[in-house]
């Protein structure tokens, strides 16, 4: 009497593995993340953060931007390190529960904990300036 081994466990095993596997890809590509390098703000809807603002200061008025405007105070924009430019990005200030609605235009801020960096407009929409940072969280809004 000749014995075959059954190959069914294994093959069930690796498709159940396959299964689980393409079920955590398909949640990962859901949403981008800071190292995604789509540039479409499409994309970027849905994307949250929570960390730091900080303010341009009045020396950057008129200064080009790394999207290639001029650096206004009086818009509501925004630097972030890699949220595409044009996104709109809601700012909620999470000790006041205040929001604006700013459009990245720039890159940065570059400094540790900060994860967007304001025009002064837009910071005192949403606190004071005398604090020179603010605790927020950041959604992609469009």
């Amino acid at each position: 009497m000749t014995h075959v081994q059954s190959t069914w466990p294994r093959a069930r095993s690796l498709g159940l593995i396959i299964l689980a596997l393409s079920v955590l890809m398909a949640g990962c590509a859901s949403r981008p993340s800071p190292n995604t390098a789509s540039t479409k703000a499409k994309d970027w809807v849905g994307f949250t953060q929570k960390g730091q603002a900080s303010y341009y200061g009045s020396k950057h008025q008129g200064k080009k931007t790394a999207s290639g405007e001029p650096f206004k105070q009086e818009l509501k924009t925004a630097a972030h390190k890699t949220i595409p430019f044009g996104a709109m990005v809601k700012v909620t200030n999470v000790e006041n529960d205040k929001s604006v609605v700013v459009r990245v235009n720039d890159r940065g801020p570059f400094v540790s904990g900060r994860i967007i960096d304001l025009s002064s407009s837009a910071f005192n929409a949403i606190g004071s300036t005398e604090k020179g940072v603010l605790k927020v969280e950041i959604e992609v809004i469009k």
